[in-house]
């Protein structure tokens, strides 16, 4: 069940360097906001650009690794959310009709920058990739490497060969993504179900929860030997941390703990 009570602040922008906005409402493609209340600790990051369904443009890419970079430091951030401020659409992929005025030097920077942006967010290139070869593109953002770690090779091969469009339903039956829900009258499921998720992530140990981050991204690109070496250092690095010794003595004395991330 989702919890009703929940202090929401205002949409800000980060402002990134020396970016300026193409217009798009609220006069920043991406905009952050902290939940407060109860949900104190998970952050949102709006997408903001109705005049291109969010497509990843230059402007739109700059504000967000700027945006990215800044919350990172910020350790009162536990968990991360990601919503469109365009109705009906997350994120169009990369911004064709901006790219097709890019020399080809440029095109190269701009790819470079965009696989960077996708490995910061270890999530949507893979299908970013699928929506590219439809127009005469090679997956060029880590959809190629993504895709064949999620779904093996030869079905990654089958859906980037034909460009083929999944469903919400049919990516959720392949495993491509977690969850896949109806939607709602507010037109918001896939967003609450998100929340839903970033709840039960929010009272775990923040340090723990990125440790184990680090272990999982990190050991599934190596042989098993060595993803074991990786896990053991980042098990080593929680060993002296106030959280764990909170854990065993919630654990103990039958109460609830209480981390703080030290």
């Amino acid at each position: 069940m989702l919890r009703v009570l929940c202090l929401l602040r205002p949409w800000r922008p980060l402002r990134a360097r020396g970016c300026a906005s193409d217009g798009a409402a609220g006069g920043s493609e991406i905009q952050v906001r902290a939940l407060a209340g109860p949900d104190q600790g998970i952050t949102e990051i709006l997408m903001n650009r109705p005049s291109a369904r969010n497509a990843l443009g230059n402007v739109f890419v700059s504000e967000l690794l700027e945006t990215l970079a800044q919350l990172r430091e910020d350790r009162q951030v536990r968990v991360l959310l990601f919503r469109s401020g365009v109705k009906g659409v997350f994120c169009a992929g990369a911004d064709l009709k901006e790219r097709e005025q890019m020399s080809e030097a440029e095109v190269g920077v701009f790819v470079q920058r965009l696989r960077g942006l996708m490995n910061d967010i270890a999530a949507s290139s893979a299908v970013m990739g699928l929506i590219e070869t439809t127009r005469g593109l090679l997956p060029g953002a880590g959809g190629t490497q993504r895709l064949p770690r999620c779904l093996g090779v030869a079905l990654a091969k089958e859906l980037i060969f034909t460009g083929r469009r999944l469903s919400g339903t049919e990516a959720h039956v392949l495993g491509l993504v977690n969850h896949a829900v109806a939607q709602n009258e507010e037109g918001d499921a896939a967003y609450q179900r998100a929340r839903a998720l970033a709840q039960e992530i929010l009272p775990q140990a923040p340090i723990a929860v990125r440790l184990g981050k680090v272990a999982i991204d990190r050991g599934t690109e190596v042989d098993i030997a060595s993803g074991m070496a990786i896990e053991g250092m980042c098990y080593a690095q929680n060993i002296p941390t106030r959280d764990r010794l909170e854990g065993m003595a919630a654990f103990r004395e039958k109460r609830t703990p209480k981390f703080v991330g030290k």
